[in-house]
């Protein structure tokens, strides 16, 4: 377990992609420290499973960050996965939907990045995981703060990778295609709605239309690049955004 002795923070990890890039970690063993809502009888289930720490901070506050990255101690991996959608068109497009999205999907991340740097800086050596998405690569109508966010973080991972390549820190994005997870479950709605389309037409016509494979990636796929650019072997892995879409954005 060559990630004995390191410390992960893996936010929105109590369900979907986060939950299962922790688990890989942990398996590992790595330490994992959970974040994210959910049920207090499965989240304290997912503790004793992981023997983890878990933080309900609401990653939209930056005073929640700063508590949260101040008690979770040390990190050694921060993998930046909390996120949210909600699909309209632009100019019906909610402000607090939009500010929420902008501020969870991706000024969380510089937040969490900036508190965590110094420690992994200190000890030449960190790992920064960012969940990008293939719409850090292209776009989709009636997402419009989502692909903004995705691909502020698309650029963000670039940028902190340069600052730090010299500090023994590696910092990448996984953009995944679409996971079946509950954040796409629960756009679904919505995009009937905007498309006028039927849920089996959501999936089918416009879900894994965009996949070439017509299969949802599953979130042991991310877990596992998640393990593997935390090797030693991907250390001179920086500054990339690794699609796992299908073969979404080939084209």
């Amino acid at each position: 377990m060559f990630l004995t002795g390191k410390r992960a923070l893996v936010t929105g990890s109590t369900s979907g992609i986060g939950l299962a890039v922790a688990r890989a970690l942990h398996a590992e063993g790595a330490d994992v420290v959970l974040n994210g809502f959910g049920d207090a009888d499965e989240i304290a289930a997912l503790k004793d499973e992981l023997y983890a720490d878990h933080w309900d901070s609401d990653l939209t506050d930056v005073a929640a960050i700063e508590a949260m990255m101040a008690g979770a101690g040390e990190i050694d991996i921060l993998v930046n996965n909390a996120g949210m959608q909600h699909v309209a068109p632009i100019d019906e497009f909610p402000v607090d939907k939009w500010d929420k999205i902008i501020a969870l999907n991706l000024s969380a991340a510089f937040h969490t990045i900036r508190l965590a740097l110094p420690a992994m800086k200190e000890k030449g050596w960190g790992r920064i995981i960012n969940t990008a998405s293939a719409h850090s690569l292209v776009a989709s109508p009636f997402k419009s703060a989502y692909v903004a966010a995705k691909h502020g973080i698309a650029g963000l991972t670039k940028t902190v990778a340069l600052e730090v390549a010299e500090k023994g820190v590696t910092v990448n994005a996984i953009s995944p295609g679409y996971v079946w997870t509950p954040l796409v479950e629960n756009q679904i709605p919505d995009t009937m709605k905007a498309r006028g389309m039927s849920r089996e037409q959501v999936i089918n016509d416009v879900l894994l239309a965009k996949q070439p494979t017509k299969d949802f990636v599953q979130p042991e796929d991310i877990g596992a690049m998640a393990v593997f650019l935390c090797r030693d072997e991907a250390r001179n892995v920086n500054g990339a955004n690794w699609s796992i879409d299908g073969g979404w954005t080939a084209d």
